[in-house]
This record gives C-alpha cells, sequence and structure tokens, in this order.
C-alpha cells in the first residue's frame, strides 16, 4: 500500500522529503500501521468501514484538505455511496456561512482561565441528515466535530452521548482515536507538502507573527455558544449510570504548570489484571499497565501500538536532527493553543529539563499564544510559530513559516522534526482532552 502521509504530501518516493522522513523510520512505518489500524483493520469488530470512512472523509473536511477529504470520500463509496452524500451534506452544515470559526475555540472548565474562552458554533445535524446516516453514526460525526474544532469543550456527557447513541466502550476509544490520528496525518501532510513547495519557490512574503492569541477571536462574527443542550447531556449521563464518571470532588488545575499533574478516565479503562497479551503488548512499556490512560487505549491494541511507537521515534530519535528540547516546546506549543493542561505541563517540564530555561518555558504558559508570548530566541520563536500554524484549524501554515525556521538555523530535517512533535501532539491533545481530565496530584 502506498504511504498515505507522502500520498496526501504530495512526495513521490526518493524524493529528498521521503529520504529525510526515512530518518524517523520507525514512525514513518507505524504513521502507516496507524492508518491500516484504524481504517483498514483486520477486524472491523463493532466500528464498520462504513463508519470508519464516513467520520474520515468529514474530519478531512473540517480540517480543510480537500485532498484528504477527497481520498476517504472515495473509500466511502465504495463502502455506501448514500452515506458518501449523507456525509457531503453535513460538511456543509458544518461549514456553512455563519456557523464557521477558526479552530481551536472552545470554553476552559477553570474560570482562572475565562479570559481566554472563544465560544464557537457546535454542530448538530439535520433530522433528514441524521436519518440517512442513523443514530450511532451521526452522534460519531457530532463528536468528530467536537474533537477537531473545540477539544477542549469536551466533557464527560459527550461520551455519554456516545454510549445513548450505540458506541461502546470499545468503540468510544477506536473513535477517539480515528478522529485524533486524521488530526496527525493531515497536519503533518500540511507541513510537509509546505516543504515541498519550498523546495521551488520562495514565500513573496515576510513570515508573519501570529497577531491573535487565546482569549481572542479569530473570526470576523462574534457567535453564541450554542452548545448541545445540557438537559440533553444529563438526561444521558443518567440513562448510562457509572459507565462515565464525572469526579464532582476532583482537585482540577486552575492555570497551565510544569508538571505536578494526573489524569483520570471519564470512561473504564481495561483492568490492569485482565489485559491480553495482545493489550499487555500494545503497551510496549510493562510499566504503563499501571497508568489508567494507556490501559484506556488499550481498548483499541493495534491502534495503542503503532501511535506509542510513533511517538518515541518522534520524541525520543536524537541520532540526528532538532534538540530534544525545541521538540517539546513544538509539544508545548500545540498543547497550549489547544487547551490541554495536562500535556502542556507534562511537556513543558520536559522542555524545562532539557534546557534549563524554566521562565522562558513558564512565560509560553502563562502569556499563550500570540505577541505577548515571544520568548527572545529566533529558533525558539519560530517552532513556536510553526506549531501553532500547524495546530490551527485549518492549518495555516505555509512557505513563510519554512523561510523562518530555515532564517533561525534549522535544515528541513530539523523542520521535519518540529512538524511531526506538533502535528503528533494534535493527536494526543485530542485523546487526553475527550476521554478524560487532569488532576493535580497532592
Amino acid at each position: 500500500m502506498a504511504d498515505i502521509i507522502n500520498l496526501l504530501a504530495g512526495i513521490a518516493a526518493n524524493d529528498p522529503l521521503d529520504e529525510l522522513r526515512g530518518h524517523r523510520a520507525q514512525a514513518k512505518e507505524t504513521a502507516q500501521l496507524s492508518f491500516e489500524a484504524l481504517l483498514e483493520p483486520a477486524d472491523p469488530k463493532n466500528v464498520s468501514f462504513r463508519d470508519r470512512y464516513a467520520v474520515a472523509a468529514f474530519t478531512a473536511g473540517l480540517l480543510g484538505s480537500a485532498r484528504a477529504e477527497e481520498f476517504y470520500r472515495d473509500l466511502l463509496r465504495d463502502e455506501d455511496e448514500s452515506a458518501s452524500w449523507a456525509v457531503a451534506e453535513l460538511l456543509d452544515e458544518a461549514t456553512a456561512a455563519g456557523s464557521v470559526r477558526r479552530g481551536p475555540y472552545g470554553v476552559f472548565e477553570s474560570a482562572a482561565l475565562d479570559e481566554e474562552n472563544v465560544p464557537g458554533p457546535w454542530l448538530t445535524a439535520a433530522e433528514a441528515t441524521a436519518a440517512r446516516l442513523g443514530e450511532k453514526l451521526t452522534a460519531g460525526l457530532e463528536f468528530a466535530h467536537l474533537l477537531v474544532l473545540h477539544p477542549r469543550d469536551s466533557r464527560p456527557g459527550h461520551l455519554a452521548l456516545l454510549l445513548e447513541a450505540g458506541w461502546d466502550e470499545d468503540g468510544i476509544v477506536t473513535l477517539a482515536q480515528l478522529v485524533s490520528f486524521l488530526n496527525f496525518q493531515i497536519r503533518i501532510s500540511t507541513g510537509l507538502a509546505a516543504l515541498t513547495d519550498a523546495a521551488s519557490a520562495t514565500a513573496d512574503a515576510q513570515p508573519h507573527q501570529l497577531e491573535w492569541s487565546e482569549g481572542e477571536s479569530a473570526n470576523e462574527t462574534d457567535d453564541a455558544d450554542d452548545s448541545p443542550a445540557s438537559a440533553r447531556v444529563n438526561e444521558a449521563l443518567r440513562a448510562v449510570g457509572d459507565r462515565v464518571k464525572t469526579y464532582p470532588n476532583l482537585h482540577r488545575p486552575k492555570l497551565f504548570q510544569q508538571g505536578g499533574l494526573g489524569w483520570v478516565p471519564w470512561i473504564a479503562p481495561v483492568a490492569e489484571a485482565e489485559l491480553s497479551d495482545d493489550q499487555r503488548d500494545a503497551l510496549i512499556e510493562a510499566g504503563r499497565a499501571k497508568n489508567p490512560y494507556f490501559r484506556l487505549l488499550a481498548r483499541d491494541p493495534a491502534a495503542l501500538k503503532a501511535r506509542t511507537l510513533t511517538d518515541f521515534d518522534i520524541f525520543f530519535n536524537t541520532t540526528d536532527g532538532l534538540g530534544r528540547a525545541e521538540r517539546e516546546l513544538a509539544a508545548t506549543a500545540a498543547s497550549r493553543l489547544n487547551g490541554c493542561l495536562f500535556c502542556a505541563s507534562v511537556h513543558a517540564d520536559r522542555a524545562t529539563e532539557e534546557s534549563g530555561r524554566r521562565d522562558v518555558v513558564q512565560h509560553l504558559l502563562d502569556e499563550g499564544i500570540g505577541t505577548k508570548s515571544r520568548l527572545g530566541d529566533q529558533a525558539w520563536d519560530a517552532v513556536v510559530d510553526a506549531s501553532v500554524a500547524l495546530t490551527l484549524t485549518p492549518q495555516a501554515f505555509g512557505l513563510a513559516h519554512v523561510e523562518r525556521l530555515r532564517a533561525a538555523g534549522l535544515d528541513d530535517g530539523d523542520i521535519i522534526d518540529a512538524l511531526s512533535c506538533a502535528a503528533f501532539f494534535n493527536w494526543a491533545n485530542r485523546l487526553m482532552l475527550s476521554l478524560g481530565e487532569p488532576e493535580v496530584l497532592k
């Protein structure tokens, strides 16, 4: 099978960029394995191929990738042409004039971060479209809209709505993995395509800095937050009982911080004593069996294993390429923009550990993404801006960012590392935000 990331980025075999991707051969191979695990599994179990392809086509459309949308629509048409047209109708609803905001938007649960709230539109499928797609798939597509455009709005009730619509716990993990993986696959393809363009063109404009922060709208309209009715969510929570946990007394973090956070799941992980051999193998490291996050992802072991190996090669393969501190900085910047307090805490702490620049890293956490968060270092500012541009939905990364990274001393192999780290945390953030929440460790 063709390498899907290369296909979406327009990279031919033996292209210089393909050779550079080969420096992270494990990441390249396991990103492809993630596609196979989530889109072409040997046994789709209770998430049909039709539903997987529909979610993929819809997600690609929301991310603004015409090439990826057509690729996944083609797979869906082969499976169910009627569903393909219904997904197109739902995309039209989601992207109609007056219903679009640049993502990520959303509302923080902490009142201390109220100034950074950017409410935005939610998607509720029209009755006719929902009737054609069915209750289960419709709920899955509404969940995909949540994860793509406003992941920090995720709450336990959204999982209750999925359970009510016919998704089970294993299926929810697969759905979250699928949408989150596509956020990685399409974003890294966007970055690689810009590098391909940069090989034969020069940016016409000077690289620019983002002029808005998380507390400001990046859109022309000021839409109200029309989240699903609380009565509907509360009814779903009551109906599913203890299948979804809400943790009323959890010690939640109020601000972004370096380290000191744990994470709790909203749906049940696999019990450690009940992990199968396949699930234990998917953990890669035996000690992860103690971690509820990894035991939850073990509900889809093939997706977990491929994701973990991708992670390891992107972040810990230091035979060449970008420094570890800058890789962690890219992860922190993406997490800060998406609003994932847990991921930002872990990777800010690692950026500090690798660089010794605690105050600089904390400045990024305190000020957020925008003109106030300049770090006073050409390379670090270029990495942050590139990571943010790749994290926006639709992606804003392009030739100007490539030129700025090069001007800061990064070669194309370094740039691929930075983009891979930022893209990967658009995967990780969405899993962390949609399946559970952080707590302050005592």
